[in-house]
């Protein structure tokens, strides 16, 4: 991959350092503790914490923003663990994806599309309120138009909606990490 200065925006790092979880950012030399321990790295193919934090680094702001690969991270903080520099991966990917929310290049259906938001068919509905009840973070309430809706801020994609709901009107696609395992899987029986 060839890096062209004018796509790099040099002072990425720097504004992603005052977020939250962010601030030894710029603390890592590669050492590559985070993707030894990184269970989606094992599994999900062009992963790897050490790589997102060397762009952010680089200035890669837009590649990394519009990749579904910050959408990978299960977001367990094992690479928080063993960083001997104390750079919290896990809170740099949580900061990007934020971000990339906040630029408006991920919308519903790309989440829905990557395993990360429940979605409800209005069509199966019969506004039973069970996912209302069910849910541990309040992400689905009844719409005006009389169907459940998942508010995207706060599903967890948890699946606990998908397993409850009565008139099976709701689905969750397998995520990025459960795909690659899947496919694992196949390789290791087949």
């Amino acid at each position: 991959m060839a890096i062209q200065s004018s796509k790099l925006n040099n002072s990425f790092v720097s504004e992603l350092s005052n977020l939250k979880g962010c601030s030894s950012l710029a603390q890592c030399y590669a050492c590559g503790s985070c993707s030894s321990v990184c269970p989606v790295e094992k599994v999900v193919p062009g992963f790897d914490p050490r790589k997102i934090i060397h762009m952010v680094s680089l200035g890669l702001e837009k590649q990394l923003l519009s990749s579904d690969i910050i959408w990978a991270c299960s977001q367990c903080q094992s690479c928080v663990e063993v960083c001997p520099q104390g750079v919290r991966c896990s809170d740099v990917i949580k900061a990007l994806r934020d971000e990339a929310l906040k630029q408006g290049l991920v919308d519903q259906e790309r989440l829905a599309n990557l395993g990360l938001l429940a979605k409800v068919d209005p069509e199966k509905c019969v506004a039973c309120l069970t996912c209302v009840r069910f849910c541990p973070f309040g992400a689905p309430h009844i719409a005006d138009t009389g169907q459940a809706y998942i508010e995207p801020e706060l599903c967890k994609a948890c699946g606990i909606c998908v397993m409850e709901c009565p008139a099976g009107a709701i689905t969750l696609a397998p995520s990025l990490e459960q795909r690659g395992l899947s496919q694992l899987s196949e390789w290791v029986t087949g």
